[in-house]
């Protein structure tokens, strides 16, 4: 449908429903001659699956994933990669007795009104069931981006208002929500379970640092890598804000604070999270998006139905009291994909071609 597809030279296409019998995506634009194991991308797809600890989702799914086309002899052939994955642990029935009611913070009442008809499994398509393809195709653009020697690191950085102080990057995948302070990461685990147990649940805050992309990538106006990482990052269900380097900081700040100063050794600090103009200085790329709490709480609350009557709701199934932990591989994966893509682009305006030996100079 209209809006599942993103990029211009590397596109993603996603399909799927949370409750339907597969996920996916395609992705076309794929550099030819890559070497790319399924257990490449399995690795990112563990990252993201269900049923992880404690706080997440009990719900088993182990998204194993099936190359169908785009492989030859473990090397990609330059045509569209189908990448799918089967559901294998839904339970639809367990939203039979409010197919009719609207959840508030879900999307079943914009879904309605937009199309005439939804999927109340579990979301349907609004589900971020929907984000595993996007990890997928991230995962690949993440294959081509080492080529380049680019980094891209997201972890959480807040959870229910407990904010990480200190930055121990080696410690984000040992601690069950992908926090980057191991003293913070226990407050944070606490938290959640608690909310859980009252059948509640709280949001937080995930950076994303971005390493090695040279200076020059980025397209000028409406193209802009600010911009598309913005609407990437935007375009995950649970994201409601987003913020570059200094970010809404910046609103309280002198133009002789924001400034980047530079010397012959480069940019003296990095305020603009490295993006000025909308075209990469060269210097880290950071950003935070904010996640919102889950939607699917346990805790009464007062809506209506597809009849205009009104009514309490309780959401009972298997859902995640705290998103962040597994937005951060999506944030990961969305990210990796904006960039091939630019990449991609800015090759294309050289005339360089998307040939293995060229692209990769």
């Amino acid at each position: 449908m209209p809006g599942s597809s993103y990029g211009e030279c590397f596109k993603v296409t996603t399909f799927g429903e949370s409750h339907g019998e597969a996920v996916g995506v395609i992705v076309d634009g794929v550099t030819p001659g890559i070497e790319i194991d399924e257990s490449y991308i399995q690795v990112q797809m563990d990252r993201r699956k269900p049923g992880q600890s404690s706080v997440t989702t009990p719900r088993k799914e182990y998204d194993e994933i099936h190359i169908m086309s785009g492989m030859f002899e473990g090397k990609t052939t330059g045509t569209p990669l189908f990448i799918v994955l089967y559901n294998k642990d839904m339970k639809p029935s367990a939203y039979d007795d409010i197919k009719d009611a609207f959840r508030p913070g879900h999307a079943d009442y914009t879904y309605l009104q937009k199309y005439g008809i939804r999927d109340h499994r579990g979301s349907g398509r609004a589900s971020g069931r929907e984000t595993a393809g996007r990890v997928a195709a991230g995962a690949v653009a993440r294959k081509l981006l080492e080529h380049r020697g680019v980094q891209v690191v997201a972890y959480t950085k807040a959870i229910g208002g407990i904010q990480c102080e200190t930055y121990d990057e080696s410690i984000i995948e040992k601690n069950p929500v992908r926090a980057c302070d191991p003293v913070a990461a226990e407050k944070m685990v606490q938290k959640i379970e608690h909310l859980a147990s009252i059948g509640d649940s709280c949001g937080g805050i995930v950076e994303c640092r971005i390493r090695g992309l040279k200076p020059g990538i980025g397209e000028p106006v409406f193209d802009k890598l600010d911009a598309e990482l913005a609407k990437a990052m935007l375009s995950i269900g649970a994201v409601k804000g987003i913020e570059f380097g200094a970010g809404f900081a910046a609103a309280e700040m002198q133009g002789s604070e924001h400034n980047d100063p530079m010397d012959r050794n480069g940019f003296k600090s990095n305020n603009a999270g490295g993006i000025i103009g909308g075209i990469s200085t060269g210097d880290e790329i950071v950003f935070r998006i904010a996640v919102k709490p889950t939607s699917s709480i346990s805790v009464p609350q007062q809506t209506i139905n597809v009849k205009g009557e009104e009514q309490e709701i309780v959401t009972i199934g298997r859902h995640d009291p705290c998103i962040c932990p597994r937005v951060v591989p999506v944030v990961e994966a969305m990210a990796c994909i904006v960039l091939e893509d630019q990449l991609k682009r800015q090759a294309a305006l050289h005339d360089r071609g998307f040939a293995f030996e060229s692209e990769f100079e």
